[in-house]
């Protein structure tokens, strides 16, 4: 009897583990549940990577469109430049999750035997805030290409520190984790542009 007992209580078991294993009903729940992470995963990468690279594209804009503008000019001043560099700015619209960096720097290519690379006036806007930049007469550099003597050049640098939507916060609270490694992607271009109108462009009050 006890053996039969325990045999019975095996088969028992054995069947019920059988028809658990063939049992088909909520599978469908599982494996919704399974592969919603896997799904939400991929759309939140999918969105923020085409928001990175349209950013990315908006950065590069800026740069060409502030370039553009002040190349336009005869002559400017502080704030001419101010404004330009706001203007710029609002191309990121949408985007306001951080706000660009944008030096303006006019370049002069002396007619030395060996050309020195001088800045004429340099404003930046940083932090929504515009200021001086380089000082008069400070050498800097540009690209071998256009270094030839005389040449008279606007740069414009534009900048931004990307921040992924699931990194952002609007209360500018840090967040903890692996995650937080991307949370300041950098972003950048600068431009060269020749004046317009003119061979110089002069800033009264740089």
């Amino acid at each position: 009897m006890y053996r039969a007992g325990a045999h019975s209580g095996v088969s028992a078991l054995w069947a019920r583990a059988t028809r658990f294993c063939t049992d088909r009903r909520g599978i469908a729940a599982v494996e919704f549940a399974l592969i919603v992470p896997l799904l939400l995963i991929m759309y939140f990468v999918t969105m923020e990577a085409s928001q990175a690279i349209e950013t990315s594209k908006k950065v590069s804009r800026i740069g060409s469109m502030v370039a553009d503008l002040v190349t336009q000019q005869q002559s400017i001043v502080t704030a001419d430049l101010d404004a330009i560099m706001k203007i710029g700015t609002s191309t990121l619209q949408p985007y306001n999750r951080s706000t660009p960096d944008i030096i303006i720097t006019a370049i002069q290519v002396t007619d030395e035997t060996t050309p020195k690379v001088k800045v004429v006036w340099s404003r930046k806007l940083y932090n929504g805030t515009p200021s001086a930049d380089a000082a008069k007469d400070s050498i800097t550099t540009v690209p071998t290409a256009l270094k030839t003597k005389g040449a008279f050049l606007i740069r414009v640098e534009s900048s931004l520190g990307y921040k992924p939507i699931i990194t952002w916060s609007a209360d500018s609270a840090k967040r903890l984790g692996l995650i937080t490694r991307f949370n300041n992607i950098s972003m950048g271009e600068t431009y060269y542009l020749r004046p317009r109108r003119s061979t110089t462009i002069p800033c009264g009050n740089c």
